[in-house]
């Protein structure tokens, strides 16, 4: 009998045998193949489960091989395909004939407890020509999102006995996958309505040409000035995943084991804020057992630093190659892996330390040398990445009491044609929204008309710009061509791109500074 069980390292993770032999010996149970703390203890646990069911465990020698062996095995999802594979070593169960994927971990009274990682063993397993899976109740929805395969859901050991017997005979109960008996999802992560934002129509104006093009997004300003209020209003202007993208926002957080398996799929962009005091590692994923990171739970989606000068240095310049690639390495002494991270970033900062830099009717404390450290803590190279930077300023009272601005579904409709747009135009060259513009595609759909010419050249003189920075201005610039349904780039929209850009570069990050 072949039993699969699977490994959630990386995106894909592994596959991994169970091999059973049984030979006359003292009664004890070997577990070889580099397991780690966990995988080894569900040898008591596999035996008290079995033996609860009904089961008679074998009273022999029990070896027990997790092939390959040349990778670490973590976590409790072995105890189900340990515990079938021992039973059907020991002729308890009878032989399916076709290999079963099977996860889940036990416990003592043989009931089953949901585990991470089922949506990519699932992958894993239809990719490797397994069709039958035997899947915790409550991994039922994450296990069913691909729409393939012959799932089968248990919440006792029993249950999982039963269906090999039935698989044998031909009389299992087929439940195939499929998006049409899967939950509706979560919906959007916050009921927060841009009309909520009064004034601001800078602001307002940046969040919609960020959300249009997939622009990185900087908001700098004294406290109290909306920048937080905006940043988490912002995931509402994009739309909807597509179900490809929902399967790997789901594939992520299955491996997180941040997956809620009774919402089903949730087709809205991911918002991640994490908090400023967070580790390298839980930034960019790693530790122990290599788990995702902050920047690949956003994939898709939203990833908002706020107090981003308050981060630890290291954190946020580990975050320039993946704004560039989309897409994080993790490299450790064991083994190496990679996720997805094709995220849009969101800074918000205080002008200095206090906050009071520049603010009317109130008094800045911090000094020369207190300025120049907070504001290494972004650095160049980051901020370079960086294509739309906004000075927030506290909206007036009379703004406050005043009437509402557009809706965040007005807002979000201009938003998703001109995605539309950008869809058509880069149909089979390997992106979908400006920001993802290769330099050879900027040169390609981001020509300037004569007289837009001579004031880019203009800005890149006056402010020093690298050639980052001008492949930035101009694909802001196509990005807002595509919000006003322009098929080519006007001078008001490259003077409007500058304007966005110009903070960070020639002149200082901070007005006033």
């Amino acid at each position: 009998m072949t039993i699969i069980a699977h490994e959630p390292a990386g995106f894909e993770g592994r596959l991994v045998t169970i091999e059973v032999d049984i030979r006359r010996g003292i009664p004890s149970v070997d577990l070889v193949g580099l397991a780690a703390a966990a995988v080894r203890e569900a040898r008591d646990r596999v035996r008290a489960a079995v033996r609860n069911s009904g089961f008679q465990f074998p009273l022999d020698r029990v070896l027990i091989n997790l092939a390959p062996s040349d990778f670490p095995k973590e976590g409790s999802a072995y105890d189900l395909p340990m515990a079938l594979a021992v039973l059907g070593a020991a002729g308890s169960v009878p032989d399916p004939g076709l290999p079963v994927l099977a996860l889940g971990e036990l416990r003592l009274d043989g009931s089953v407890r949901p585990v991470r990682g089922v949506l990519p063993a699932v992958a894993a397993g239809l990719g490797a020509g397994i069709g039958g899976f035997i899947v915790p109740e409550d991994n039922l929805a994450e296990a069913r999102a691909l729409g393939r395969g012959s799932i089968h859901p248990i919440g006792r050991l029993a249950e999982a006995i039963d269906i090999l017997s039935r698989l044998r005979e031909g009389r299992a109960p087929l439940i195939p996958g499929g998006f049409e008996a899967r939950a509706h999802g979560r919906g959007p992560r916050t009921a927060a309505d841009l009309a909520e934002l009064r004034g601001q129509s800078l602001l307002r104006r940046a969040l919609e040409i960020a959300a249009a093009g997939g622009h990185n997004l900087f908001l700098f300003g004294p406290p109290g000035s909306g920048k937080t209020m905006a940043a988490r209003r912002f995931a509402g202007l994009l739309p909807d995943l597509g179900e490809d993208e929902a399967v790997e926002v789901a594939t992520v957080y299955s491996l997180g084991g941040l997956l809620d398996a009774a919402d089903g799929l949730d087709r809205r962009p991911p918002f991640r804020a994490p908090h400023h005091s967070a580790s390298t590692e839980g930034i960019i994923g790693g530790g122990h057992s290599l788990r995702p990171g902050e920047i690949s739970l956003a994939h898709r989606g939203v990833l908002f630093l706020d107090e981003a000068a308050e981060f630890r240095s290291d954190v946020l310049q580990s975050l320039r190659e993946p704004l560039e690639e989309g897409r994080v390495s993790i490299v450790r002494a064991r083994w190496a892996t990679s996720y997805p991270a094709d995220f849009q970033l969101i800074l918000a900062a205080n002008p200095c330390p206090c906050g009071n830099l520049g603010r009317k009717n109130a008094a800045c404390l911090c000094s020369s040398a207190d300025l120049a450290r907070y504001r290494r803590r972004l650095g160049g190279p980051l901020l370079d990445r960086i294509d739309i930077r906004v000075p927030v300023e506290p909206t007036s009272p009379a703004q406050l009491i005043g009437p509402p601005g557009e809706s965040t579904a007005v807002v979000r409709a201009r938003v998703e044609a001109a995605i539309a747009v950008q869809a058509a135009r880069y149909r089979d060259l390997g992106v979908s929204r400006n920001a993802r513009l290769r330099p050879e595609l900027v040169e390609r759909f981001c020509a300037l008309p004569r007289a837009a010419v001579l004031a880019f050249e203009r800005a890149v003189e006056t402010l020093g710009l690298s050639s980052r920075a001008c492949h930035s201005i101009l694909k802001t610039a196509r990005t807002i061509a595509d919000l006003e349904g322009g098929a080519s780039i006007s001078d008001a929209h490259l003077l409007e791109a500058v304007q966005h850009r110009r903070f960070g570069d020639g002149e200082s990050p901070w007005p006033g500074i």
